[in-house]
C-alpha cells in the first residue's frame, strides 16, 4: 500500500519552478526555429518531451528513493555498457556530426546524459553508512572508479563537456563525505601536473582550438571563434528590454549555430534583453536554493547525497551553458536544463527532479 501522506507532501513549488522554466524554454524555442528549414516540428517534439518528462517524474515517485539508490550501481553499470556501445555503434544524432547517440528505431538516445544521475545514485548507496577511515584516502578508490570509467568513455566519444560535468558533480559529494584538506591538496597538485598530458594525448585538435578560441575568439572569427562572437552579438544587441518576441536576427537568420540547443539562451536574451535573461537566472537560482534547503532537513545520508548531486548537476549545466554563451567559458556543448531542445537531456533532468520530489514526499518518515 502507498502511504497517502506522501501526496500531501508534494513540493508544488519545485513543480511550478520546473514547469515555468520549461514553459519559458518553449517560448524561446518557438522563436528560435522561425526561418529554420527542417526545424518546424521541433516545438511539438519538445512539448512531447516535457509531457514525457512529467510521466517520468510521476513514475519515479512510485519507488522509494532508497530503492533507487539500491539499484544505482546496476543502473550505472548499464549506462557504462551503453557508453561502450556508443564507441562501436554510435551515431551523430539529428543534426550533430559527433558520435554520441545510440539509435533505437526512430529515436536517438544519449547515454552520457543519464550517466550523471546514475553516478549520484551509485555514490549515495555506496556512502549510505560510510565512516571515513582516519589517516588514509584509500576509501576514495572505489568512488573514483565509479566516476572515472564513464569519464574516459565519454571523452572517447568525444564529449569533453559531459565528462567535465561528471567530475564537477563528484566533487561536492566527496566534500559532503568529509574529504581532508591534505587529500584535496594532493589531488589538486596531481590534476595540475596532468594538464600537459591531457593537452598532448587526450584533447582532440578541435577541443584545443576551443580553449585557444576562448582565450582569444578573434583568432579565428569565421571558424572556431564564430559561435562565441555571434552569441555575444545576440546577447549584447538585446540590451535592457530586448528586441521583442520573434524580432531577433542572430538565431532566426541562422547567424548563430545551434541556436535551438546549446545557444538558445543567446536567442532568448536577444529578444527579451537583460530583464528576460535575469528572470531566467532568477528562476534557476530559486530552484537551486529551494532544493538545497532540503539538504538541511535530510534525515539520512542517502537523501543528502542525492539532493547535493542532483542540484550540482542542474547548477553546473546552467553555469557552463550561460558561461559559454557569454564567452566566459569555452564552448563545450552543454545544454541549458529544461530549456534547450533535446530528448535525453530533458528526460534525464526530469528524472532528477522526480528524485528530488521523491525525497520531499517522504519527509514524514522517521529515517
Amino acid at each position: 500500500m502507498i502511504d497517502q501522506r506522501m501526496f500531501s507532501n508534494i513540493d508544488w513549488t519545485l513543480c511550478v519552478l520546473v514547469l515555468l522554466i520549461s514553459g519559458v524554454g518553449l517560448i524561446a524555442l518557438s522563436s528560435a526555429i522561425v526561418g529554420s528549414p527542417g526545424q518546424e516540428d521541433y516545438l511539438i517534439q519538445q512539448i512531447y518531451r516535457i509531457l514525457g518528462g512529467i510521466v517520468v517524474i510521476i513514475l519515479t515517485q512510485l519507488i522509494h528513493y532508497r530503492h533507487w539508490a539500491r539499484v544505482g550501481f546496476l543502473m550505472h553499470l548499464v549506462v557504462i555498457v551503453l557508453l561502450v556501445l556508443v564507441l562501436f555503434y554510435g551515431t551523430g544524432g539529428p543534426g550533430a556530426p559527433v558520435q554520441r547517440w545510440l539509435k533505437v528505431g526512430p529515436f536517438f538516445f544519449q547515454p552520457s546524459e543519464f550517466s550523471k544521475f546514475t553516478l549520484v545514485l551509485a555514490l549515495s548507496h555506496h556512502f549510505r553508512d560510510f565512516e571515513q577511515p582516519k589517516g588514509n584516502w584509500v576509501w576514495m578508490i572505489w568512488p573514483l572508479a565509479l566516476m572515472a570509467v564513464p569519464v574516459v568513455l565519454i571523452i572517447k566519444q568525444p564529449d569533453l563537456g559531459t565528462a567535465l560535468l561528471l567530475v564537477i558533480v563528484f566533487i561536492p559529494i566527496i566534500f559532503l563525505m568529509g574529504i581532508r584538506l591534505k587529500t584535496i591538496f594532493f589531488l589538486a597538485i596531481l590534476s595540475i601536473a596532468s594538464l600537459p598530458i591531457v593537452w598532448i594525448y587526450v584533447l582532440k585538435s578541435y577541443q584545443k582550438g576551443r580553449i585557444l578560441t576562448f582565450l582569444n575568439p578573434e583568432r579565428d572569427p569565421l571558424g572556431s571563434g564564430y559561435h562565441i562572437i555571434q552569441s555575444k552579438i545576440a546577447i549584447g544587441s538585446g540590451r535592457v528590454f530586448g528586441k521583442g518576441y520573434g524580432e531577433g536576427t542572430q538565431g532566426q537568420l541562422n547567424f548563430l549555430p545551434a541556436h535551438h540547443t546549446d545557444f538558445i539562451f543567446s536567442v532568448f536574451s536577444e529578444e527579451w534583453g537583460f530583464i528576460g535573461a535575469m528572470m531566467v537566472l532568477l528562476l534557476f537560482l530559486t530552484l537551486t536554493l529551494w532544493s538545497l534547503a532540503e539538504v538541511l532537513k535530510s534525515k539520512n545520508r542517502i537523501s543528502a547525497i542525492l539532493i547535493t548531486g542532483i542540484v550540482a548537476i542542474i547548477i553546473s549545466h546552467v553555469l557552463i551553458n550561460i558561461g559559454m554563451t557569454t564567452g566566459l567559458m569555452p564552448v563545450v556543448g552543454v545544454p541549458l536544463p529544461f530549456f534547450s531542445y533535446g530528448g535525453s537531456s530533458m528526460l534525464s533532468m526530469m528524472f532528477g527532479v522526480g528524485l528530488l520530489l521523491n525525497i520531499r514526499m517522504r519527509r514524514f518518515e522517521k529515517n
